[in-house]
């Protein structure tokens, strides 16, 4: 003691000595934990390589934690495992995960277990847990253990992220699937509503699940190569897939070719499935793809009496007369739990008020709740007295039918005003909901039969108004079916002043400018060629005639009189694409906003066409002259529908070569089926005109003969000199990403075997920046014309030069340079 008291500044170095290796043991990585070591606070377990790191955390302004993992070298913190997700402990500094009886567990401050990794039969001896480098958390009795030494592995119990070599597997004897789980919302990990499993009925399909109950999604089954209705796993280019199935076990696995790239497959709050990756140079996540694509088509998202609307933010919204039943959930757009009613019904006051009764709300261009009573209802009156003689009943419809809901409505949305697929719904809202004094009829009844009175004049007006205003337009046709005028043929030679006013031409036919007696200005393509009976011609037109988009020329009528086939469209007062993307005056040259917004628009309209019709309409003639652009240059695709139309499953083929050299698919040439990928694979030639300015099959500004695709394929793997393909009268004014991106999806559009070209719908959001595009390969087609020189001056102008050996000589230039670049990209 005397010791201390002559050397207190010795004791004191020596206490803040040994408190800093406490503080350092506390704070460490730890490599492995095992029966000796316990993990707590702010301690963390780290994979051998560092790619991962596994610790306790929180998330937003809660007090509760969980042990997880993240990665360790992407600077956002993001969880892909989750241990005690739904068993969360509220001090990280008393709580520890530790080994104990052979199991990986977490003890909270009193030693009471919170979470285990729960072996039927751990070992007795040396165990030790291990975080591998590919996010697997393993438990073995083994010193070292990979994967294949696990008595426990992480990988066997994902919670909502599916990393690289991980599987989501079924049992085939117990026929138990294993799920991937949403979180409940972004700040808590809590098993969700939205869950992914591999089908217990065996077929070798992957379905999305609410609730676990509920099916919303399914992969389609495996082909060998990719499920069928996913069709992005054809960018095989970054993954490697694997289906497995066996007596015991059924699963698919993935692995990326590049083990440098980051990727996620993700269960998401949304309730959709997301593949991301990590781009290193902007520091962010990128989705790769997702399903479904559409929010609205996840199962209940917005929860019991809770709207979705599509392109809207937010997506959820409640009903009239009812409030988020959290909205501190609804603030982290969590909307699972959904809406509830503000004020009771009449029905479930106990003392009612005199003379009020429930009223319904009328919700029209809804897609309509499931779960349905129907009900025996002469008419729509019989069908709201049903529901309002029952408190239980919240809504009806009827539509020839009466359906009622007795439960929570789930799984309501409000579509489009240009969707005329939805239903009206009757929605029951107590009296006070209303605000239009309906019980206060004495006060009102002058205005009322003034009200009534103004109507009537005003109905008699607007009828007399639409009467001559259909007389009018009758005038040029003598009748109406569906929506399409049938025009004489009298009519329309006066309309396009004997057909005197040339537009243009085309495969089908020449296109005419005309006038109806409205004054409105139309397009009259005059069809040759048409071997059809009227019959046959006028159901075809028919069909062609319910095809509308804001991306596709509006059909308004046709003529069938004799031999005589006339199609009518609506005028397009900026021509078409060719006229305004190749003409040569600088000052009127398309800039590279509008190029941009004209080949995402015509990628829109095209996928309309292929995916979103009753029957897959493949266009066979893709070209910048059957792109007009309306006032504002909103492109518009025409001339679709005129090839044949072919169903589904694309089992016909079209044996009529059609379409436009310079933009033919392969499979044109090599006799096989045309599938809707021929279309893909013109849009994808006439994309790289959008970037040049120019016809492919033209000659470059400096005089040497360069087949432009070829050149734009082996360039956009040299950042550095991708201005040079730009058109030179843009000066340079262009998105240099969205060039990139422009000439990455026209070379994967190309490619020469058609399961690798992408749909027009992966085009469309590869164009929105929604999906990645990576590097494409090269396609050997555009090869062939580096190859093979002949092939390089078919694609020239001839006029263009008189001295051949000049050609050739440029040719072969040409030539070795890109075939330097082709070789430099593959290596």
């Amino acid at each position: 003691m005397e010791n201390m008291k002559k050397k207190p500044f010795l004791w004191l170095s020596l206490l803040i000595i040994c408190f800093s290796f406490h503080t350092y043991t506390s704070l460490a990585a730890l490599t492995t934990i095992s029966a000796n070591q316990s993990l707590s606070g702010d301690q963390t377990l780290v994979s051998t390589d560092g790619n991962f790191e596994l610790g306790f955390f929180n998330q937003g302004n809660s007090s509760n934690y969980y042990i997880g993992m993240w990665y360790k070298k992407v600077s956002v913190k993001t969880y892909v495992w989750v241990a005690n997700r739904d068993n969360p402990v509220s001090d990280k500094n008393s709580t520890m995960l530790t080994i104990s009886r052979g199991n990986l567990v977490i003890l909270d401050k009193s030693q009471n277990l919170v979470w285990s990794t729960n072996l039927s039969s751990p070992s007795s001896g040396f165990v030790v847990a291990t975080l591998l480098g590919t996010g697997n958390l393993i438990l073995s009795d083994k010193p070292n253990a990979s994967e294949s030494d696990a008595l426990w592995q992480s990988f066997d119990h994902p919670t909502d992220t599916w990393l690289p070599g991980g599987k989501i597997r079924l049992d085939n004897i117990t026929k138990q699937p294993q799920y991937l789980t949403s979180w409940k919302n972004s700040d808590n990990p809590a098993t969700g509503l939205f869950s992914l499993e591999l089908d217990p009925n065996g077929t070798n399909s992957y379905l999305i699940l609410w609730n676990k109950s509920q099916e919303y999604w399914s992969s389609g089954t495996w082909n060998g190569q990719i499920f069928s209705l996913v069709p992005e796993m054809r960018a095989n280019y970054i993954y490697n897939f694997s289906f497995q199935s066996n007596a015991n076990e059924s699963y698919f696995t993935y692995s990326l070719y590049n083990n440098s790239i980051i990727s996620r497959f993700v269960m998401d709050v949304s309730g959709q499935i997301k593949q991301f990756t990590w781009l290193e140079n902007t520091q962010q996540w990128n989705l790769f793809w997702s399903q479904p694509r559409q929010q609205c088509e996840v199962y209940a998202f917005c929860g019991a009496f809770g709207s979705c609307t599509e392109n809207s933010e937010p997506y959820c919204n409640c009903l009239t007369g009812y409030e988020p039943r959290s909205q501190s959930d609804w603030d982290l757009e969590d909307y699972s739990g959904g809406c509830v009613r503000k004020t009771e019904f009449q029905c479930e006051t106990l003392n009612p008020s005199n003379g009020a009764k429930d009223r319904f709300l009328p919700m029209p261009n809804m897609a309509l709740p499931k779960n349905a009573e129907s009900v025996g209802a002469g008419n729509a009156g019989e069908c709201e007295s049903t529901c309002l003689s029952s408190c239980s009943c919240t809504a009806y419809a009827y539509a020839g039918n009466c359906s009622i809901w007795n439960e929570d409505l789930l799984n309501l949305q409000q579509l489009a005003q240009d969707d005329s697929s939805g239903e009206t719904l009757f929605l029951k809202l107590a009296a006070s909901e209303f605000h239009d004094a309906k019980s206060n009829k004495g006060t009102i009844i002058g205005v009322v039969a003034g009200a009534v009175g103004g109507i009537v004049v005003l109905l008699i007006l607007v009828l007399f108004i639409m009467l001559r205003q259909r007389k009018r337009q009758v005038g040029a046709g003598t009748h109406m079916e569906g929506s399409l005028v049938a025009f004489g043929y009298r009519d329309l030679q006066n309309a396009t002043k004997n057909f005197s006013d040339k537009l243009g031409g085309g495969g089908f036919g020449s296109v005419f400018k005309g006038t109806l007696p409205d004054s409105s200005v139309i397009a009259v393509k005059k069809l040759d060629s048409i071997s059809q009976g009227e019959k046959q011609f006028r159901t075809e037109v028919s069909t062609i005639g319910t095809v509308q988009h804001v991306n596709l020329v509006r059909l308004r009528g046709f003529c069938s009189e004799g031999d005589k086939r006339l199609l009518v469209y609506d005028y397009m007062p900026n021509s078409s694409l060719d006229s305004k993307l190749f003409q040569e005056k600088s000052s009127k040259v398309l800039d590279w906003k509008i190029r941009y917004q004209i080949a995402l628009g015509t990628a829109r309209g095209l996928n309309y066409l292929h995916e979103k019709c009753r029957d897959c309409i493949i266009h066979c003639d893709v070209k910048p002259e059957n792109i007009l652009l309306d006032a504002d240059f909103c492109p518009k695709v025409a001339d679709f529908g005129l090839a044949k139309l072919v169903g589904r499953d694309f089992s016909r083929v079209l044996t009529t070569m059609r379409g436009t050299r310079g933009y033919l698919a392969p499979e044109w040439i090599s006799g096989v089926a045309i599938t809707a990928k021929a279309d893909v694979y013109s849009y994808g030639m006439m994309l790289f005109e959008f970037v040049s300015g120019r016809r492919n099959s033209e000659p470059s500004e400096d005089g040497q003969v360069k087949f432009f695709p070829t050149w734009a394929a082996s360039i956009v793997h040299q950042q550095d000199i991708l201005l040079s393909l730009l058109d030179p009268r843009l000066e340079g004014n262009a998105d240099i990403e969205e060039v990139t991106r422009v000439i990455k999806v026209a070379s994967w559009c190309v490619q020469d075997d058609e399961s690798h070209r992408p749909s027009m719908g992966q085009v469309v959001q590869m164009l929105e920046g929604l999906l990645n595009v990576t590097l494409p390969p090269i396609p050997r087609s555009l090869q062939a014309f580096v190859d093979n020189q002949e092939n390089i001056v078919f694609f020239t102008d001839s006029s263009s030069t008189n001295n051949s050996s000049q050609v050739k000589s440029n040719v072969s230039a040409a030539s070795s340079e890109v075939k330097s670049n082709i070789s430099s990209s593959s290596s």
